[in-house]
């Protein structure tokens, strides 16, 4: 059995959202059983992070997909000391060669959302896991695009979701990118596992075809997302 854990900071409703979206993504994967785990303040005494059956599952998983809130283009607080708890993991290598993903939402466009997803590929790379990038395209970059377009925000490492500061959750757009991306995070851990096929889905960029043509030429793939 395939297991997956999702771990997450949301101090509103917003960030919770789109990590439910990346759960039910996987849980739509036959074979995997997907633990969603909420960082709250009961899980911080003293300063430090602390859930043993939080870190019980993490350890059972097979991938683990994390996910915050950009606070001033990071990881929340809590979340960082979520990561800095598992200081003695590194030392063991105990979660060397489980696969790892991150996502991650913000009331800006931007809001420096890269920084928060290279600081996730660090701590995964740090401790020795195997980073499952998007998968997607970007969209919302051409004339003919749209917000409501899959991956708006164009991001290559992991959803990025965008919340206005007095919505109660992101744009079903990027909740559609998180279930395709939990789906695809599921699918390719399973396959690793032996447990189930795969089959790489591929598609020419909308933005690419429509420069092509714009210059006239006419030797443009059919396929298009």
């Amino acid at each position: 059995m395939t297991t997956i854990s999702v771990i997450y900071h949301s101090p509103r409703e917003t960030t919770h959202g789109q990590a439910q979206a990346v759960v039910e993504g996987a849980c739509a994967v036959s074979g995997v059983t997907v633990h969603a785990i909420r960082i709250d303040k009961s899980q911080i005494r003293d300063g430090h992070w602390y859930d043993a059956d939080a870190l019980a599952k993490l350890g059972e998983s097979d991938g683990i997909i994390f996910g915050s809130v950009t606070y001033f283009g990071m990881v929340s607080g809590p979340f960082k000391l979520f990561l800095d708890s598992t200081f003695a993991l590194w030392a063991q290598q105990a979660w060397k060669d489980k696969f790892a993903g991150g996502f991650t939402n913000s009331a800006a466009f931007n809001g420096d959302k890269q920084v928060t997803l290279m600081q996730l590929l660090t701590y995964a790379a740090q401790m020795a896991m195997i980073w499952v990038p998007m998968g997607d395209h970007p969209g919302a970059n051409w004339s003919g695009a749209s917000q409501d377009d899959v991956n708006r925000a164009g991001s290559f490492l992991g959803p990025m979701a965008q919340t206005n500061s007095d919505a109660d959750a992101p744009p079903e757009s990027d909740l559609v990118t998180a279930r395709r991306y939990g789906q695809r995070f599921a699918e390719i851990v399973r396959h690793w596992k032996r447990e189930g096929d795969y089959g790489t889905e591929r598609f020419m960029d909308k933005a690419t075809v429509a420069a092509v043509r714009k210059r006239g030429l006419t030797a443009v793939p059919q396929q298009v997302a």
